[in-house]
């Protein structure tokens, strides 16, 4: 597995338990919404998740950008409609997204060169999510 995604999945694992294991409702209720968001409903879980890519790349987070790709690819996103994603960021964010755009295309890169093509994501424990 690629030290980025390694790295990525870890840190990320451990920081949602630690926060998470603080009892302050106002987080696990912010957690609990991003969670929902994400549900199906009148549009689907793909479409939900590459209208995240398309704001956390115009938002320039990376870590969202990398959690969001992951979850594409889960749902079955193509590499070729990843980079129409990619476009929609590009114009809607302006030049300041390259940067981005090229971490975002490693980091895709890192994803489909993992053996099997399987994504094992450390996603899956509730609350599902936080970018």
């Amino acid at each position: 597995m690629s030290n980025r995604v390694e790295k990525f999945r870890t840190f990320r694992t451990k920081m949602n338990e630690r926060i998470l294991s603080v009892d302050n409702r106002a987080i696990k209720r912010f957690f609990g919404v991003d969670t929902l968001t994400y549900e199906p409903g009148k549009l689907d879980q793909r479409t939900k998740e590459m209208l995240g890519l398309v704001a956390s790349m115009v938002l320039r987070c990376d870590d969202c950008v990398s959690y969001h790709i992951e979850q594409c690819k889960k749902h079955g996103v193509t590499d070729d409609e990843l980079f129409e994603v990619f476009s929609v960021a590009l114009v809607v964010g302006g030049s300041i997204v390259i940067p981005h755009l090229r971490r975002a295309a490693t980091y895709l890169d890192e994803l489909n060169a993992l053996q099997g093509g399987e994504l094992r994501c450390a996603f899956s424990t509730s609350p599902r999510r936080i970018p």
